[in-house]
């Protein structure tokens, strides 16, 4: 089998199966009381720049592309490229939350789906989902929550073939929205995924759980994004699962100001003080608890080893 090919980078071997290795004091509390690190925009390490702009990006990039794409889309993909680790370097990392921006490219007569962030991936979902079961054999104690966000330009023929597609691959893997989800049930029963979809269809289908709230900022400022968190954090964290969104977010305003810019210069400079915010969150069911993490760049930093750490408080003095 292809998974028993996998030779995970020996820099993670202590994040690569971290839920296991996790005090058997935490396997009966639930997913969404734990600190789970999550990339954002995961699939953003392989835009295509030959794709068709997202037709969602701001009319100026829109009209640029067709006039001078080759600076437009250069443009775009230094702005929108997120995540540089492929998808299993970043499960080896120890993300277990995947952001998926899903979309069917327009004018494309095949029901092939791609992800999307300006512009579209060079792989579709389903290879993607493929290459996620591959890595979920090797690793039978670790589970993932994929988000499948946005969905765009999507019928209800595109929305069944997706979650046709969802099920045929994760099969017994999935995990029904009805059930606790905790380490220790989970492995009971051998599910590995629990998947939520951003769309009212999923009632229909036990296999999927409703959309999980996202707190996203939207600021290129790194004291405007803590203070949005924290003020979130007062108003009280959602019952269920719910994703910080840890990352920085530029309007065409600031392209167009830093023409010279990229996501990564961005962004680099300021992980530092996220990640002493990290630090001081807490897991659980407190009010001012917090559940998944998202980052940008992951492996650029120590993000995930304290995300994960942070399981430790449910230790002391912390209920779950």
């Amino acid at each position: 089998m292809e998974s028993t090919l996998h030779k995970p980078n020996n820099q993670w071997e202590e994040t690569q199966d971290w839920m296991s290795r996790l005090p058997d004091k935490l396997w009966d509390v639930p997913l969404y009381n734990l600190s789970i690190p999550g990339s954002h925009d995961t699939m953003t390490y392989c835009l295509d720049k030959r794709s068709p702009v997202d037709p969602q990006s701001p009319k100026l990039l829109q009209i640029l592309d067709q006039y001078v794409p080759c600076i437009a889309r250069a443009i775009i993909l230094k702005w929108s490229t997120t995540q540089e680790l492929n998808i299993r370097e970043q499960l080896d990392a120890g993300v277990r939350y995947l952001d998926l921006r899903i979309a069917h490219r327009p004018g494309d007569s095949s029901p092939a789906l791609y992800f999307v962030h300006g512009l579209f991936t060079s792989v579709t979902v389903e290879a993607t989902l493929k290459e996620i079961l591959n890595w979920l054999q090797a690793y039978p104690k670790e589970v993932l929550i994929l988000a499948c966000r946005h969905l765009q330009e999507m019928t209800p023929e595109l929305h069944r073939h997706l979650i046709s597609c969802i099920e045929r691959i994760f099969s017994l893997k999935l995990c029904p929205r009805h059930e606790n989800p905790t380490l220790r049930n989970m492995w009971k029963q051998g599910y590995q995924v629990i998947i939520s979809y951003e769309d009212i269809m999923a009632i229909k289908y036990e296999c999927l759980w409703p959309a999980i709230p996202y707190w996203w900022a939207d600021t290129t400022s790194t004291h405007a994004l803590i203070h949005y968190l924290e003020k979130n954090k007062q108003k009280g964290r959602p019952g269920g699962f719910f994703v910080a969104g840890l990352n920085l977010t530029e309007n065409l305003a600031y392209i167009l100001k830093h023409p010279m810019g990229s996501m990564r210069k961005m962004t680099l400079p300021k992980l530092p003080l996220l990640y002493q915010w990290v630090k001081k969150q807490h897991p659980g069911a407190r009010r001012d608890s917090i559940n998944i993490i998202t980052e940008d760049l992951i492996g650029s930093d120590c993000f995930i080893s304290a995300v994960i750490s942070l399981n430790r408080k449910l230790l002391f003095n912390h209920k779950s």
